[in-house]
C-alpha cells in the first residue's frame, strides 16, 4: 500500500500521464495480490480455530457465527463462496503440522511461493489448486508437482478467463482418460429452450457440448465476419444511413439466415467468411487413441473418439500434426493455395495474435508489408490480426517476430519504446494459451 501511496498523483487522478497510470495500476495489482495472500492466511487460521470438534470453544461460534466461512465473509464483506475459496487457498499454501508435531511444507508449495510473493492472486491460486486436486490421483504426485510449477509460471499476466483456457488444456494433458467421461457428462447436459415472452420476443437459450457447439459457432462467426466487413465498407463511405447493428444482433440475424437457408430459402449463397470447423490432433494420438484433440473456437479439449467421429463429417477439416508440429494432412476440404495458407496460420496463431479474437474475425497481416517492403506472401511473413489490432500494429510502432517453424512456432509482440522502454517481448498467438509442458 505504501507503493501505491507513493505513486498516487497530487490532486485528482484526471489528466494523469499514461506512464504514471500504468505504474499506478501495476502497484495496485501487486498490493491486491499481497492482500489476497494475507487474507488467505487469516481465513485458513480462522478455519483451523473454528474446527467443528472444538465445539463451543470454536472461534466462529464464540464470535456468534455458525462456521468459519460465515465469519470470514462477514468480516471481509464478501460472499460465503469467496470466503470458502479463501479458506481453500489458505489451507493449501500454509505449512502443515504433522501428528508428530513436525512442520511439513505446504500442500502446494509453488502456489504458496507465488501467492506470498504477490505474483498471483487468490482467484488464480484457487483455480490452479482445484485443478491439481482433481488430477493428482490419476496423474501422480510427480507430474502434478511439475504441472503446478509450470502453471504458476504461466499464470502472471493472464486474465482468469485466459487462465481457464490454459487449465482446461493442462487437465486434458494430465488426465487424458478423464476427457471422454467429462464429454459424456457435457453431451448429456446439452439443451436448447425456445419460449415466447410477454413482449412477443422468442427467447432461445442453448447449452452445447464442444462437439455440437463447434459447427454452430463456426458458421455464425463466419457470417458475422462477412457482415462486419460490409459494415466497415459503409462506414468508410461516410453514408449516414448505413446500417448500425451490434454484434449480438448480427449473431441473431446469422442464426436466422442459416435456418432460412436450410428450409430452402431462395438465398443460397450464405456468406460464411473464414468459417471452418477444424479438428486438430497429432498423428501419434490419432493412431494410438491416446491424448486429446482440440477444435477451433472451442476451449474444451475432446477425446480422440470424438475427433474421429467429427472428422467423418464432410463439413469438418481434420488437421493431423507430426512430431514437430508440421501439418501432415488437411483432410478432404483442402482448397487453393491462399486458403491453405490461411488455415496453416490458424493452426499456428489460433486467431488474432494480439488480442485472441477467433480466426473468423481476423485477416492475414504481412510482417514485412507487401505494399511497402515487397514482403512475400508466405507463412513466415504472415500473422493473423483482427482489424483493431492490425491498425494498432501499423500505427503504433509494434513489431512482430516469429521463432520456429510449423504450427509450434512462437509469435512474439515487441512493444514500442513509449509503451515499454525495455521493449520486452510478449508471447502472442496460440502459444500464449497452450499448456507449455504439453
Amino acid at each position: 500500500m505504501l507503493a501505491v501511496r507513493d505513486r498516487w498523483p497530487q490532486g485528482t487522478i484526471e489528466g494523469t500521464t499514461a506512464a504514471t497510470l500504468i505504474d499506478l495500476a501495476d502497484a495496485i495489482g501487486a498490493a491486491r495480490r499481497l492482500l489476497d495472500a494475507a487474507a488467505a492466511d487469516v481465513a485458513a487460521e480462522v478455519a483451523r480455530q473454528s474446527r467443528p470438534e472444538l465445539g463451543s470453544a470454536s472461534l466462529s461460534r464464540q464470535q456468534g457465527f455458525r462456521n468459519a466461512q460465515t465469519l470470514v465473509a462477514s468480516t471481509f464483506g464478501s460472499t460465503r463462496g469467496e470466503a470458502a475459496r479463501l479458506v481453500q487457498v489458505g489451507e493449501a499454501v500454509a505449512p502443515r503440522i504433522l501428528l508428530s508435531g513436525e512442520v511439513a511444507p505446504a500442500k502446494h508449495p509453488h502456489v504458496a511461493h507465488a501467492l506470498h510473493a504477490g505474483v498471483i492472486g487468490k482467484d488464480a491460486a484457487a483455480a490452479i489448486i482445484s485443478l491439481l486436486d482433481r488430477v493428482v490421483l490419476r496423474a501422480g504426485a510427480g507430474r502434478a508437482d511439475e504441472a503446478e510449477r509450470v502453471l504458476v509460471a504461466q499464470a502472471p499476466g493472464l486474465t482468469l478467463d485466459q487462465l481457464a483456457r490454459v487449465l482446461s488444456r493442462a487437465e486434458a494433458h494430465l488426465d487424458p482418460d478423464g476427457v471422454a467421461p467429462r464429454e459424456d457428462e457435457l453431451r448429456g447436459s446439452r439443451a436448447l429452450h425456445i419460449r415466447e415472452d410477454r413482449d412477443g420476443m422468442v427467447v432461445v437459450t442453448a447449452k452445447l457440448d464442444p462437439e455440437h457447439a463447434a459447427p454452430v459457432t463456426a458458421a455464425i462467426s463466419g457470417i458475422v465476419s462477412a457482415e462486419l466487413s460490409a459494415q466497415r465498407e459503409f462506414d468508410d463511405s461516410g453514408d449516414p444511413d448505413a446500417p448500425r447493428r451490434s454484434i449480438p444482433m448480427m449473431q441473431a440475424d446469422a442464426l436466422t439466415m442459416l435456418c432460412e437457408h436450410l428450409l430452402g430459402c431462395a438465398q443460397t449463397d450464405v456468406p460464411l467468411q473464414g468459417a471452418a470447423v477444424v479438428v486438430r490432433v497429432t498423428l501419434d494420438d490419432l493412431q494410438n487413441g491416446t491424448g486429446a484433440a482440440t477444435i477451433d473456437g472451442v476451449t474444451t479439449p475432446v477425446s480422440i473418439a470424438t475427433a474421429r467421429r467429427m472428422a467423418a463429417d464432410a463439413g469438418v477439416i481434420p488437421c493431423v500434426l507430426g512430431v514437430e508440429g508440421e501439418i501432415l494432412d488437411w483432410g478432404r476440404r483442402k482448397r487453393l493455395f491462399t486458403r491453405s495458407q490461411r488455415l496453416a496460420l490458424v493452426e499456428r496463431d489460433g486467431g488474432c495474435v494480439a488480442c485472441g479474437a477467433p480466426p473468423g474475425h481476423t485477416k492475414v497481416h504481412h510482417l514485412r508489408w507487401w505494399s511497402r517492403d515487397t514482403g512475400p506472401t508466405d507463412l513466415d511473413n504472415g500473422v493473423l490480426l483482427c482489424t483493431s489490432c492490425h491498425h494498432r500494429i501499423h500505427d503504433s510502432g509494434w513489431e512482430i517476430r516469429i521463432e520456429g517453424v510449423g504450427v509450434r512456432a512462437s509469435v512474439w509482440l515487441i512493444p514500442p519504446r513509449w509503451v515499454d522502454p525495455e521493449q520486452r517481448p510478449r508471447l502472442g498467438g496460440r502459444r500464449r494459451y497452450d499448456y507449455l509442458a504439453a
